[in-house]
């Protein structure tokens, strides 16, 4: 390594590795912050880093970061969070994806005039988004489960077939013009390379983390033999057919993250750190070797390439991949919409291919294709990431969260009922069984002991407003109910409590405790006394509901029940008003007060309605 490269990396590691935490603080994704540290260091400001800096070693670099970065994201997709958005996820990666391909290449070709052949690469590399910047918005922005399964898998997935497809498009279209089958024999050939390198590397990573060779619980060996998992596999790919190395990596990830590993959670934090390094270092480079002068030669047909890309193109794929799915709310239809930022991938490939055009003396296709890529990725990477969380918010995709430690009967029953009504909530559970049973019930689980901080930090109860421990072993139902309290300042804290005489501890820390045998109790004796009310409470979410909100209308506090009842819409009414703690079921004349909490009763969209009205939102 030449002494004026090391300056150089170092840089741009500290750089890309300081912002994380600039990135952390202000909760904007980091991928907006190598983007503009990658302008800022490169010719087009100060000259650091140029296509020249890493001569002929840019691909490798790139390829391997590539490999690990798709690796990693694939390691982390299980097949029971992809069960739970597998409709969306497979009509993104398909239909979606062949809407943006086409519809990229039709825009370039009609705005810059384009040769079909340029066209359609074009369209093949910006289908592309990827965890590079997938990831860092998902950091930022915390969505249900399945919202960001189906982005993570989409980003995946696209990320492998574009890069095939572009290679194959470039190969067989634009440099020998060999013709639409062989361009489709080509594409099933590399991605056929790349899975059979994949499980071949798995298969051999596998025995070896299960011979003698590796201790259980030696947790470095595991670390490095898994991700030597994602470099083998991309390396014995490439060295066959080119681009065939990331649906390699990907392929290795999602066995092995499927596979029943020792050391597990230490292997990912190993990646996800990993990951962290080479992602901002190749990130920056790349984004450092944006033309800006390329782009501005464009004029306003990339302008309008942009516009189609992210107006029309994006939300028509989001519709067609969510539409019929009753899981996915409008509002994480319209974010997924509005999210698709481009990444590495067109950046890396684009970047290669344009070299390559210009020593074939094409250099007007060359500025073409590398002007409109890049053009695209600053925009939705600008955009779509640098507004993400804002994004988000005025969805509201980012629902309070409900921590339910214990996936056991009593846990998935309280879960069935909660998200019934609408609530976002996370499973905590370290027993294998329970945690397949919570999943394939589709909810949304995080496998390790509820009483860890870093669990619960993983889960999400930094953004939760409620808690409830709902285990079989009082000690661990105490512990972490003080861990909320304590820990990360939660009041409505709520447990399960197995042994009566145990209700005085949970209670004087603040919890409220409900004690197994009375609550059976009560529930018998209301089916005794009650049995149509407790029916319909029985069923709550289905097509009623019964909700209890603050008052905190400035227009309707003051006034009688008989004069508000114009503000309740039909279908539901006020069931009880407390005031300063005491209950009471509300006469005609009864006066509404500020902050009063008013219970309604009835069909859930009349009780919806109800509450926005008496708790309007900011």
């Amino acid at each position: 390594m030449s002494a004026s490269l090391l300056p150089i990396i170092a840089v741009i590691l500290i750089s890309g590795l300081g912002v994380q935490l600039l990135a952390h603080r202000l909760k904007i994704p980091s991928v907006v912050f190598y983007l503009v540290i990658g302008v800022v260091l490169g010719p087009e400001v100060l000259g650091l880093v140029t296509l020249d800096t890493f001569g002929n070693g840019l691909e490798t670099i790139v390829g391997i970061s590539v490999a690990i970065i798709v690796f990693e994201g694939a390691f982390a997709l299980r097949i029971e969070r992809i069960r739970g958005a597998s409709t969306v996820s497979f009509r993104l990666v398909t239909v979606s994806a062949t809407v943006m391909f086409l519809g990229t290449a039709a825009a370039v070709r009609l705005f810059e005039g384009a040769d079909p052949e340029i066209a359609l690469l074009i369209g093949a590399l910006l289908v592309a988004t990827g965890p590079t910047v997938i990831t860092p918005i998902l950091d930022v922005v915390r969505v249900r489960d399945h919202v960001a399964t189906a982005l993570e898998t989409e980003g995946i997935v696209n990320d492998v077939t574009a890069a095939i497809v572009a290679v194959v498009i470039f190969e067989t279209l634009l440099l020998d013009d060999l013709g639409i089958p062989s361009t489709v024999f080509s594409f099933l050939q590399r991605f056929g390379i790349g899975v059979a390198a994949g499980v071949l590397a798995t298969v051999t990573i596998y025995l070896l983390l299960n011979s003698e060779l590796v201790p259980e619980r030696d947790v470095q060996a595991s670390q490095f033999l898994v991700l030597s998992a994602a470099v083998g596999a991309f390396a014995a790919a490439e060295v066959v057919a080119a681009e065939a190395g990331i649906a390699a990596a990907a392929t290795s990830g999602v066995i092995l993250g499927n596979l029943d590993l020792n050391n597990r959670e230490e292997i990912e934090q190993f990646t996800q750190n990993a990951t962290l390094i080479v992602l901002s270092f190749v990130f920056i480079s790349l984004a450092a070797l944006i033309d800006i002068e390329a782009i501005l030669q464009l004029g306003v047909g990339v302008v309008a390439i942009v516009l189609v890309i992210m107006l029309v193109l994006r939300p028509v794929g989001a519709i067609i991949a969510t539409v019929g799915v009753e899981r996915f709310t409008w509002p994480e239809r319209l974010f997924i919409a509005s999210v698709g930022p481009r990444g590495i991938i067109p950046a890396s490939v684009a970047t290669l291919f344009a070299i390559e055009l210009e020593l074939a003396g094409n250099i007007e296709a060359g500025q073409l294709l590398v002007g409109t890529v890049f053009a695209v990725i600053f925009a939705t990477v600008a955009i779509e990431a640098g507004l993400a969380r804002q994004i988000g918010d005025a969805l509201e995709v980012s629902p309070m969260r409900t921590i339910i430690i214990g996936g056991g009967r009593v846990g998935r029953a309280l879960a069935t009922r909660l998200e019934n009504r609408g609530e976002f909530v996370v499973i905590i559970e370290s027993d294998d069984r329970e945690i397949e049973q919570s999943r394939s019930e589709g909810f949304t689980v995080y496998e390790g002991d509820g009483t860890d901080t870093q669990v619960l930090k993983r889960a999400g109860i930094e953004d939760a407003k409620r808690f409830i421990a709902a285990t079989r072993d009082d000690d661990i139902n105490l512990l972490a109910c003080q861990l909320a309290i304590t820990t990360f300042d939660i009041d409505a804290v709520y447990a399960q409590v197995n042994e009566p005489d145990n209700v005085e501890a949970f209670e004087s820390i603040g919890v409220t405790a409900v004690d197994s045998p009375t609550a059976t109790a009560v529930a018998i004796d209301d089916e005794i006394e009650r049995p149509a009310i407790t029916h319909w409470m029985n069923k709550l979410g289905d097509s009623h509901d019964v909700q209890e909100v603050e008052v905190t209308s400035e227009e309707l506090a003051g006034k009688t029940i008989e004069d508000l009842n114009s503000e309740i819409p039909d279908g539901c009414f006020v069931a009880i008003i407390s005031h300063n703690g005491e209950n009471d079921v509300p006469s005609a004349d009864r006066v509404l007060e500020y902050g009063d909490n008013v219970t309604f009763v009835g069909d859930a969209d009349a009780v919806r309605q109800a509450m926005n009205r008496f708790h309007p939102h900011d």
